[in-house]
C-alpha cells in the first residue's frame, strides 16, 4: 500500500509541475482580464496572501489537493488503525503482549513506523516539486527550492497533527473502522471548515479550528521559508494526541 501510494504522490506531483511549466497560472484560473475569483484562496494553499493564479499557488494547489489528503489519510488511517485497535479487534493483542512487550513500547514502535510512512509519502511530493522546480527556470524565478523544501516540512507537520489524534482514537478503540472514520473526519470537515472561512468572512474565526488554516504550503512556497508558528501548533497538536494516546493504552483493558 505505502508503495502504491508514494508512486501516485510522484506521479501527481510530476502532472502538477508539467501543468505549471505548460500553462501559466494566470491563464488557467483566470480570463477576459477578471481577477481569480477569491473562493480559491482555499486551493491555493495560503492564508489568502497568495493567490492560485501564480506559481507558488498553483504548486501549493498541488500539496493541498483532495488527492494528496486523500493519500495521506489513506496511509495515517491505516496504519493508525493497526497501531493498536486492529489487534484488540482480532483478538490479537494478548498474544502480542505475552511476549512480553510493554504497552509503551508498543504504542511507540507502531508510531515510529507511521512516521515514517508520513515522512516517506512527504519526502515523495517535496523532491518531485523541488526536482520540477529546479528544471523550470520561470517558475524557479518565483518559488525558491528553499520554499519546496519549507512546504514538504509543512506537510509533515500536518501529517503529525492528524497522526497524534488518530492514535489515541486507535489507543481506545476496539474497531479498526472506527480510526479510520475518525481520521477521514478530521481531514475531510477540516477542509471545509477552512474552504467555508475563506470564502465567507461571516466565518472566518472558523478557520481556526481548521489544520488547514495552519497547513499552508502556498505562504511557504512563496516565502521561501518554514511558517514556524504554524507548524509548531500543527506538531503541538499532534504531540497532545501522542501523550493522550500512551495515556489512554495505559490505563484500558485490552480484552477483546
Amino acid at each position: 500500500m505505502l508503495v502504491a501510494l508514494i508512486v501516485g504522490m510522484v506521479v501527481f506531483e510530476a502532472l502538477i509541475v508539467v501543468v505549471a511549466n505548460t500553462i501559466s497560472p494566470g491563464q488557467l484560473f483566470s480570463s477576459g482580464g477578471k481577477a481569480t475569483p477569491s473562493v480559491y484562496r482555499a486551493f491555493s494553499g495560503s492564508g489568502g496572501d497568495v493567490s492560485i493564479a501564480s506559481y507558488p499557488g498553483l504548486l501549493g494547489a498541488g500539496l493541498i489537493h483532495p488527492f494528496w489528503i486523500a493519500m495521506q489519510l489513506t496511509a495515517i488511517g491505516s496504519l493508525a488503525a493497526a497501531a493498536v485497535a486492529a489487534d484488540v479487534e482480532s483478538g490479537t493483542v494478548e498474544l502480542v503482549m505475552v511476549r512480553p512487550v510493554s504497552r509503551n513500547r508498543l504504542l511507540a514502535e507502531r508510531t515510529a513506523a507511521l512516521v515514517l510512512a508520513a515522512l516517506a509519502l512527504n519526502a515523495a511530493a517535496t523532491l518531485t516539486v523541488a526536482a520540477g522546480v529546479a528544471l523550470s527556470p520561470d517558475i524557479h524565478g518565483e518559488v525558491p527550492i528553499g520554499g519546496v523544501f519549507a512546504a514538504g516540512i509543512m506537510g509533515l507537520g500536518f501529517a503529525l497533527c492528524l497522526i497524534g489524534p488518530a492514535l489515541a482514537v486507535s489507543a481506545a478503540g476496539r474497531r479498526r473502522a472506527q480510526v479510520v472514520g475518525v481520521t477521514i473526519a478530521i481531514g475531510a470537515v477540516g477542509f471545509a471548515v477552512n474552504f467555508i472561512a475563506l470564502a465567507w468572512s461571516p466565518a472566518a474565526p472558523l478557520r481556526f479550528l481548521s489544520p488547514f488554516h495552519y497547513y499552508a504550503p502556498g505562504d511557504a512556497l512563496a516565502r521561501g521559508g518554514v511558517l514556524w508558528a504554524q507548524l509548531g501548533i500543527l506538531v503541538g497538536a499532534g504531540a497532545i494526541g501522542l501523550l493522550l494516546a500512551h495515556l489512554l493504552l495505559r490505563r484500558r483493558d485490552l480484552a477483546p
